[in-house]
């Protein structure tokens, strides 16, 4: 079953969390920039980008493979602004407002995705 990645909920979301991580990684230490700030820029992208592309796969169970990486790339988000909370990188409430965020794209992942499995095995069983 394909979906419209444009139309879920979850993308439109992770496209938000996307905008505001490039927003905060701009105030981010210069010497940080081909290193901390890049891979944050990189697992961002990587959120949006693996529910897209799964969006477009034959069946559900491939969808939830590439949802499964979007939750991969979101624990690897959390963990690069962890260190900057420990580093004392940026703004500290633009930071909060980013792990907040990456820790409701993580639920909404999560859920996305035994919904998806759910959906699939119900399909297989009709």
């Amino acid at each position: 079953m394909r979906h419209n990645f444009k139309n879920l909920k979850i993308w439109l979301k992770a496209m938000d969390l996307t905008d505001m991580v490039f927003e905060f990684s701009r105030e981010l230490p210069a010497n940080e920039r081909y290193n901390l700030i890049d891979q944050i820029n990189r697992s961002s992208c990587s959120i949006p980008s693996n529910i897209a592309e799964g969006s477009g796969k034959n069946t559900d169970k491939h969808f939830a493979e590439f949802l499964s990486i979007a939750i991969s790339s979101s624990f690897e988000l959390e963990t690069q602004l962890l260190i900057c909370e420990r580093r004392k990188y940026g703004a500290i409430g633009k930071l909060k407002d980013c792990i907040d965020l990456v820790s409701e794209v993580q639920r909404m992942l999560f859920s996305f995705r035994e919904y998806i499995l759910k959906t699939e095995v119900k399909s297989l069983n009709s």
